[in-house]
């Protein structure tokens, strides 16, 4: 019997590798780009093409089924005129548009995309939202393997070490640790805060309970300082990656501009989720839904702040909370429903957890001791204190007074856990 499961297998994993081997090469092809514009416009500009080593993603689960993002592309085979990958993301462009900045200036960011490498021509076709949330066309970009512009070259080479490996790349979900802040002498440091991070990761559910579908490695990349750029206290700091709290004004919101130096780091290691951890102990961390998680190692919170900010960049959840502090104007229209799955404007409650709902919790629901521990419909959420409802009272993606995920938020990250790895 065990004879014929191995058989089986094995013929399956055939199977889907032959499927994946017509239209991609086990590679990366990347395509760099400046999104540039104010709270009104967006343009965006090629920058460079080029391909990576490795490819850390599915070979089963090519097309995007969960439309979570403010952006998305498609990768249409030429040839056959087939849609052959897709995915949804954020950036922070797109962040940035819903600040007052934006009301009175114009700004470019260089942003990517990465797909497997195709083997023969394909067409690569980027989306973003317009103001009621459907995805528009933006801009195109037709790729020929025949182009000796794309350029193999590798940037930033440096080793990277396995913190914790439970099987192939297609079969797990690939994180690769990029340390932000650590100098030469900190490198044994990072190692450490890897295996710590590991640990944590694996503390909380569901992750505890799917452990065995992580990969996690850590790049051995020093920076010529020790910790983050702080701007208010003029502190600056030189970095690999250049973090800086601050972002956006925003005290505690700690992230980069320099993207294409993440993506060059993280290209050292197959991956499907980059985390940039800082070495510093200030409060503070950002993450961006398929763009890159950060988060400091060593606040009394470094825990609970690892755990937050993978929840945004890996599952695509939203901030449960509301407060004066960030710097957004307008982020969630209460005519148009969030895409994140853990927030809703009711526009259409029953496309979000309708069905999880007790007969007997009330849409809104009151912040009464009777449904505190139900999963409902709560009122504040989103940075917004009327109009974005989050599901739960209390979720880690709120505040740090729990140790666990509501029911919402749990079902969504073991969805895109069975996608990266079924």
């Amino acid at each position: 019997m065990k004879k014929l499961i191995l058989v089986t297998v094995l013929l399956i994993t055939i199977k889907t590798f032959a499927g994946f081997n017509n239209y991609f090469q086990l590679k990366t092809l990347r395509i760099d780009y400046i999104h540039a514009g104010n709270s009104e416009q967006e343009f965006y500009y090629l920058d460079n093409v080029k391909t990576e080593p490795y490819w850390g993603g599915s070979l089963v689960n090519l097309i995007d089924t969960f439309n979570y993002g403010e952006y998305f592309f498609k990768v249409f085979d030429t040839e056959k005129d087939s849609l052959i990958y897709s995915r949804g993301y954020s950036t922070l462009f797109g962040e940035w548009q819903t600040t007052l900045e934006a009301k009175k200036t114009s700004r470019g960011f260089v942003e990517s995309v990465v797909m497997p490498l195709p083997r023969r021509k394909a067409k690569i076709i980027l989306y973003s939202r317009d103001k009621k949330g459907h995805f528009q066309e933006r801009f195109s970009y037709d790729f020929d393997p025949a182009n000796y512009f794309v350029s193999p070259e590798k940037t930033n080479e440096y080793p990277y070490f396995d913190a914790h490996i439970s099987g192939g790349t297609d079969t797990c979900v690939d994180i690769v640790i990029l340390p932000e802040g650590y100098t030469q002498e900190e490198m044994g440091l990072f190692i450490s805060d890897c295996i710590d991070f590991t640990d944590k990761l694996f503390s909380f559910e569901p992750y505890s309970s799917h452990k065995e579908h992580f990969n996690i490695r850590g790049v051995l990349a020093p920076s010529k300082g020790s910790g983050s750029d702080i701007p208010a206290d003029s502190i600056w700091t030189q970095t690999l990656l250049g973090t800086s709290f601050y972002t956006f004004d925003s005290e505690r919101y700690c992230m980069t501009s320099d993207y294409k130096s993440v993506r060059d780091l993280a290209a050292n290691a197959p991956y499907d989720q980059i985390y940039i951890l800082v070495n510093a102990e200030k409060y503070g961390g950002g993450a961006i839904y398929n763009y890159y998680s950060v988060s400091v190692n060593s606040n009394i919170h470094a825990a609970k702040i690892f755990i937050h900010e993978f929840g945004h960049g890996f599952a695509g959840l939203g901030d449960e909370y509301y407060n004066s502090e960030v710097a957004y104007s307008d982020f969630y229209p209460m005519d148009v429903q969030p895409w994140e799955p853990n927030l809703t404007t009711l526009v259409d409650f029953d496309s979000k957890w309708s069905t999880l709902l007790d007969g007997s919790v009330p849409v809104p629901t009151p912040p009464d001791s009777i449904y505190l521990n139900q999963t409902g419909v709560f009122e504040g959420g989103g940075y917004a204190s009327k109009g974005v409802y989050r599901p739960a009272h209390d979720c880690l993606m709120n505040t740090f007074r729990k140790d666990k995920f509501c029911e919402v938020c749990t079902i969504s990250i073991e969805k895109m856990i069975r996608f990266y790895t079924q």
